[in-house]
């Protein structure tokens, strides 16, 4: 009967990852890629209005508002406003 070392299991376990090693390669390439897209960008300047909105208006209130009711009341009141203004080219600075 054969019995294999904690050794032996060390390196077939490093053998494998180094096969593994470039989907993890590949993995961050995709996530540098969606880190760098619009789409994504656009998402986390919406989500930092909407971080803001909350923090205005649970300090209005006097109380935590939440993120949903605060996520849907800046979606009412100012969302297309603020999109208008973001798709405006800047003005040229003299």
């Amino acid at each position: 009967m054969f019995v294999r070392s904690k050794w032996t299991n060390f390196k077939d376990d490093a053998a494998r990852m180094k096969t593994m090693a470039p989907e993890k390669s590949k993995s961050n390439d995709q996530h540098e890629f969606v880190k760098r897209s619009s789409l994504y960008q656009e998402f986390l300047a919406e989500r930092e209005e909407i971080l803001r909105h909350k923090w205005l208006e649970s300090e209005r209130l006097g109380y935590d508002v939440g993120f949903e009711r605060a996520l849907l009341d800046w979606i009412r009141k100012h969302r297309d406003s603020w999109r208008a203004a973001r798709r405006q080219p800047p003005e040229n600075k003299k």
